[in-house]
């Protein structure tokens, strides 16, 4: 499984705007403060909504810690899609929220 620190996607943020970044916590979690521009996917609706994304881009899987988007991270990747996962989660966040 590939994985990012949140430096370094903070790094890869502030240098680029074509980002797929989707977090993958519960709807309140991501009202509290999400990085800009991510998608909203609750872990749980995933293989519901896999359709959504496109197996040519590259995603990058956040969550609260680290847990949940490694197995969405995990999950996406035995579906063909290109993902890695941001490690520690928003609780390791240094960057800017929305």
């Amino acid at each position: 499984m590939k994985e990012i620190t949140t430096k370094e996607l903070q790094n890869l943020i502030e240098s680029s705007n074509d980002l797929n970044i989707i977090d993958v916590r519960e709807v309140d979690e991501v009202a509290n403060g999400k990085i800009k521009g991510v998608i909203n996917i609750p872990l749980g609706l995933l293989e519901f909504r896999k359709q959504e994304l496109n197996k040519s881009k590259e995603y990058i899987m956040v969550c609260r810690s680290g847990g949940r988007s490694g197995q969405a991270t995990k999950y996406l990747e035995s579906q063909g899609f290109n993902v890695t996962n941001m490690t520690g989660g928003m609780l390791a966040w240094e960057g800017e929220i929305e």
